[in-house]
């Protein structure tokens, strides 16, 4: 944790293999998730033309089209209408309670519930992206500056998915720059109150 680092400036001769990003994503499938219902999605933008119109609509940003790898990563927001793919092994009893009461109480008729819960899952994800990468000696750099809009629509995004973040994945061009400040711990950690 204490080697990640938002990386901007990517090595643009490096090519990060399809089976090496795949095991990434593979690692982040295991973050964990509300009911295990597994919202995140992740879409790949290999296109170089994409590319380069999410750059324009991330404020010209370099790494977008600098790094080796784009990862949109998504929530979908409808996830819990369909629990049976995630409980197909699960005791009858388990997926009565889940599937037939918890679930569907949960987030039925609760849009903000089901966004907020496809947000947490899918930050969880993106996290063991960034993670993973780290372990496996590349960079990455997460981002949110960027017009959602205009990237949803260049990736052609269905209604019911919410873009999370991007990152982007590739190997440093050349040693991170100084680590800002954290701030204390004190100020972060509270104990039974605020």
């Amino acid at each position: 944790m204490h080697s990640r680092r938002s990386v901007r400036d990517f090595d643009t001769t490096f090519q990060l293999e399809t089976e090496a990003l795949n095991q990434l994503l593979n690692l982040a499938r295991y973050a964990p998730t509300a009911f295990n219902l597994q919202n995140e999605r992740f879409l790949i933008v290999k296109d170089p033309e994409k590319r380069k119109k999410i750059r324009e609509a991330a404020c010209d940003q370099k790494q977008v089209t600098e790094s080796s790898a784009l990862i949109v990563v998504c929530a979908d927001l409808q996830f819990w209408q369909k629990p049976d793919a995630v409980f197909q092994n699960a005791p009858k009893d388990f997926q009565d309670l889940y599937i037939k009461k918890l679930i569907p109480d949960s987030y039925q008729d609760k849009p903000q519930m089901q966004r907020d819960e496809g947000f947490r899952s899918a930050s969880m994800a993106a996290y063991g992206v960034m993670l993973a990468a780290t372990a496996s000696g590349l960079a990455t750099c997460p981002m949110t500056g960027f017009d959602f809009e205009k990237v949803g629509k260049i990736i052609n995004l269905p209604e019911k998915y919410a873009i999370i973040m991007m990152i982007a994945i590739g190997k440093p061009a050349s040693s991170p720059q100084l680590r800002l400040t954290q701030l204390p711990l004190q100020e972060m950690v509270k104990i039974d109150h605020f």
